[in-house]
């Protein structure tokens, strides 16, 4: 079977209202929705962004995961975003400075 995808992005979104750690206090959906157009203005073929409910890694949100191969970022700017799309999902280099 043909690969669909070769990147799929998860970005935790998940809010809580108890005061607990969590991604979505940090601009997750914005900065999803954010990585997500730029997917889209760039033209990249095969790569999924998604939104992703709890990933169980709070405290050191917001997190992201790319599939297959499964690296965990950590990203904060528009500009983190960027440098990951860029070099992973464009040459397939992973951003060590931004891995968790």
């Amino acid at each position: 079977m043909a690969q669909i995808y070769k990147y799929h992005l998860f970005f935790c979104t998940h809010q809580r209202d108890d005061g607990s750690a969590n991604c979505g206090e940090h601009g997750s959906q914005s900065l999803r929705d954010y990585a997500k157009q730029r997917v889209k203005e760039l033209k990249i073929k095969k790569v999924r962004v998604n939104n992703a409910g709890c990933l169980n890694r709070c405290k050191l949100g917001p997190m992201l995961v790319i599939y297959p191969e499964g690296t965990w970022y950590h990203y904060e700017t528009e500009a983190d975003i960027d440098e990951i799309i860029e070099s992973h999902l464009l040459n397939d280099t992973i951003v060590e400075r931004l891995v968790k």
